[in-house]
């Protein structure tokens, strides 16, 4: 089943060309329940406007969890290690939904990048388990763009803590849908592309994965998970920053970010600028 957010928050089920409405006031909620009926309301899916799928208590932003990316690290002598296990925060009001736009802060960065990411809808509350148990836990899955300022990222890491370089307003991409665990029997085989303006800058699959979802759901069940949150894990290999050409690659405005999943879908995002989007001038140029 894909669970939608849609119009002006309803939460929805996805039925051929169409969309249930289902009796619950936010998609938080329906996992809470742990589940909802029909609500006998019908939208047609091309007439929807589909929002972000899902705001979290908590988002669990892990990363480090395909090596493959931290080899990649090393191609540009990278600043400093990607280590494995690594968690923080992120920031649930830098979430953006499918088609809506990520904002340029030009005065904030230079170097904006994406990041492709398979995330996990954790389906009901827990703490204190192992990874025999944690795929009970997973309600679904969902496509992540973790959208980064690499500048303010190799600033951040001296301290060896990042987050503001991923948590900045609209950094966030989450979509197009949730798609249930019962429709992905093994979340370790999917095929995973990301696309800027047609061309393919990442490619990889789950199977990957240096170290495997129950692992990690269960690695940080000690934080306590309530139903609803998202648990990221982590990008592939094939991000601009990492590349030997960085700034011809780097996202601008007007370019058009396609995240795709296998089994899930693609999460589109377009890039524009921050006088597009605020409708004024960028503030000035901040230095971290």
């Amino acid at each position: 089943m894909r669970l939608v957010t849609y119009d002006d928050g309803k939460v929805g089920r996805i039925d051929g060309d169409e969309i249930v409405r289902l009796d619950v006031p936010t998609m938080r909620g329906y996992f809470e329940r742990g589940g909802a009926d029909d609500a006998g309301e019908r939208t047609a899916l091309e007439d929807a406007t589909l929002r972000a799928p899902i705001v979290p208590k908590k988002f669990f932003h892990t990363a480090g969890n395909f090596r493959e990316h931290e080899e990649e690290s090393k191609n540009v002598a990278w600043s400093h290690e990607i280590a494995p296990w690594i968690v923080f925060f992120q920031n649930v009001d830098a979430i953006i939904g499918p088609d809506e736009p990520v904002i340029y802060p030009e005065h904030l960065t230079e170097e904006l990048d994406y990041e492709l990411e398979l995330a996990v809808i954790i389906g009901k509350s827990g703490k204190w388990f192992g990874p025999e148990e944690a795929m009970d836990y997973v309600a679904g899955y969902v496509i992540f763009n973790d959208i980064t300022a690499r500048d303010i990222q190799r600033r951040e890491m001296r301290s060896g803590v990042f987050s503001f370089c991923k948590a900045i307003d609209t950094f966030c991409p989450l979509g197009p849908w949730i798609v249930t665990a019962d429709e992905i029997p093994d979340p370790h085989d999917l095929a995973m592309t990301l696309r800027v303006n047609g061309e393919t800058r990442q490619t990889s699959h789950s199977g990957r994965m240096s170290t495997t979802i129950p692992e990690i759901i269960s690695h940080y069940a000690p934080l306590g998970y309530s139903a609803g949150d998202v648990l990221s894990t982590g990008t592939v290999s094939g991000v601009a920053g990492f590349s030997e050409d960085a700034a011809s690659l780097y996202l601008k405005p007007g370019d058009v970010i396609e995240a795709e999943i296998e089994r899930i879908g693609v999460l589109r995002n377009p890039v524009i600028s921050w006088q597009d989007g605020h409708g004024a001038a960028a503030p000035p140029r901040v230095r971290w």
